[in-house]
């Protein structure tokens, strides 16, 4: 895989990138450990990682994850140098108050978190430090619309970029990035950055797959415009993607044992446990089949080949899985089955999103 540059920073990253948020959940630490040595040894050192981490979120696994790399780092000499390590401030508590003790994401807060994280992962930088979900009120994580009578803000975007801003200056962060941002959130960070001689976002991680396109409504063109790459999360939608659900549904008996969204009711009633998305998906599942290609193969490919992504962002409970996922690079969709996936979306509009 031929690395690309983050937005217009110094970072040059593979295409495809490790999420580990269900480490310390779902995943326990030797398996993580042997996940994130089989990813170094086939090329893909590009990992992401968040304070609240693992998936989903307890006050008992609250930093496990940056905790079980930072083990990986110690046990593997030199691994950290080889690595592009990425992680994540928290934004606003989302009922989460173990995270912090305010409502909102101070410049304190910022710096307390990253240097939290530092000395979970063992590290003195973070390559690519972001701010997990704006600290406005935005339509995020399966919430449709903006509503100012829900605005909240206390910390302004230029002093929270002053905040990021000092952690490069200490040579505790590289580059900045975001994630679950709007278009206006992208811009002012771009404008407020270039106007006051601040750090420039490199990238937004935001949701991006078969069943939730919606970043094709106008944040692609902005990202595109302003030179700020994409990292695309849940391409396979939380495993609604790999086909795993469509016989048994999400929950009951028939439902996949140990998998995601049948395991976990908090995540059931996410976006991912929405009738239509998993409608969606079965329609996409099986034009993956019709055309010779397994579900996973339809809807990596999808991603690892659309012009707007920079990194897919994949997240496994096992080696055979990420072997799985990797494998799955170098296949492309003709133009037939890119037609047919348009004309689902046209029939089912983003349910995901």
């Amino acid at each position: 895989m031929k690395k690309i540059q983050l937005g217009q920073s110094s970072l040059q990253v593979t295409p495809i990138c490790l999420g580990t948020m269900t480490f310390g959940e779902q995943v326990d630490e030797p398996t993580s450990h042997a996940i994130l040595s089989r990813s170094l040894e086939r090329g893909v050192d590009f990992i992401d990682t968040a304070e609240m981490y693992a998936v989903p979120t307890r006050k008992e696994t609250y930093g496990a994850t940056e905790t079980i790399i930072g083990n990986w780092f110690a046990a593997n000499p030199g691994a950290r140098q080889k690595v592009t390590l990425a992680t994540k401030v928290a934004g606003p508590v989302r009922a989460t108050p173990w995270v912090r003790e305010g409502t909102g994401m101070t410049a304190a807060d910022i710096v307390a978190s990253c240097n939290a994280s530092l000395k979970r992962l063992k590290t003195d930088v973070i390559d690519l430090y972001q701010i997990h979900w704006p600290e406005r009120h935005v339509p995020a994580f399966g919430a449709l619309y903006y509503d100012p009578a829900k605005e909240t803000s206390q910390t302004p975007i230029h002093e929270q970029l002053e905040a990021l801003g000092g952690l490069v200056k200490a040579g505790k962060v590289r580059e900045i990035g975001l994630s679950n941002e709007t278009p206006y959130g992208v811009h002012e960070f771009v404008r407020l950055a270039e106007q006051h001689g601040l750090p420039r976002v490199a990238s937004v991680q935001n949701v991006y797959n078969l069943v939730s396109r919606g970043l094709e409504n106008g944040l692609d063109e902005t990202m595109h415009r302003l030179g700020v790459s994409l990292l695309a999360y849940s391409p396979l939608a939380f495993g609604l993607l790999t086909g795993k659900y469509d016989q048994g549904g999400i929950e009951g008996p028939e439902a996949p044992k140990g998998a995601r969204i049948s395991s976990y009711e908090s995540v059931r009633k996410q976006r991912w446990g929405r009738p239509d998305a998993l409608k969606a998906a079965r329609r996409y599942n099986q034009l993956a089949r019709d055309n010779g290609l397994t579900p996973v193969q339809l809807a990596l490919a999808f991603c690892y080949t659309k012009w707007q992504v920079a990194s897919t962002i994949i997240g496994v409970t096992t080696v055979a899985q990420l072997d799985e996922d990797l494998d799955v690079w170098g296949t492309t969709l003709s133009p037939a089955v890119l037609a047919e996936i348009d004309q689902i979306r046209w029939e089912i509009r983003d349910p995901a999103t």
